[in-house]
């Protein structure tokens, strides 16, 4: 997907490395461990907590779930989703110091394989706890190509960042 297939009559995104917003973004998730996955299916939005590990250029992330899911049917059902990882635990009542990112993109379920082998390594190494549950047949690995991100500050402060393989 790319930035054409996401909001339309949004401001022009910052790209690649050289802006700052993508530090803010990756020190953002790289300091959570959990995110709540948004998605959506008979007209109806659900949300589901989740734990993921994103690759290093912020392009994709990773999470697991069991196949016999409403999170599993409703991704089988429509691949847009949304990634909502915050930081409002470290800072109870200083609403002005919460950070939050949404991450837009498609997730794609993997199939058994060398790539399945690739992208729950990445995840099992930053939640060891959940090498047993990914390798499960119950289990499925989705990873989600990322579109857009939306880094709100201050409350109300929003910066939007496109991956660079979006741009």
């Amino acid at each position: 997907m790319r930035v054409a297939d996401e909001i339309a009559g949004e401001a022009a995104p910052d790209h690649g490395p050289d802006t700052n917003v993508d530090k803010a973004i990756k020190r953002l998730l790289d300091g959570q461990l959990y995110g709540v996955l948004c998605t959506q299916g008979q007209g109806q939005p659900y949300g589901a907590l989740v734990a993921y590990a994103m690759t290093p250029d912020l392009d994709s992330a990773v999470f697991a779930t069991q196949k016999g899911t409403r999170k599993y049917r409703l991704l089988s059902a429509c691949d847009q989703v949304a990634l909502v990882i915050d930081n409002r635990s470290a800072f109870p009542g200083q609403l002005m110091d919460v950070e939050a990112v949404t991450a837009t993109g498609r997730a794609h379920k993997m199939a058994t394989g060398p790539e399945f082998e690739r992208w729950s390594r990445l995840l099992t190494d930053r939640h060891p706890h959940l090498d047993t549950f990914v390798r499960s047949v119950s289990c499925s690995l989705f990873r989600i190509d990322m579109v857009r991100y939306f880094h709100v500050t201050r409350f109300q402060e929003v910066r939007q960042w496109v991956p660079k393989s979006c741009g």
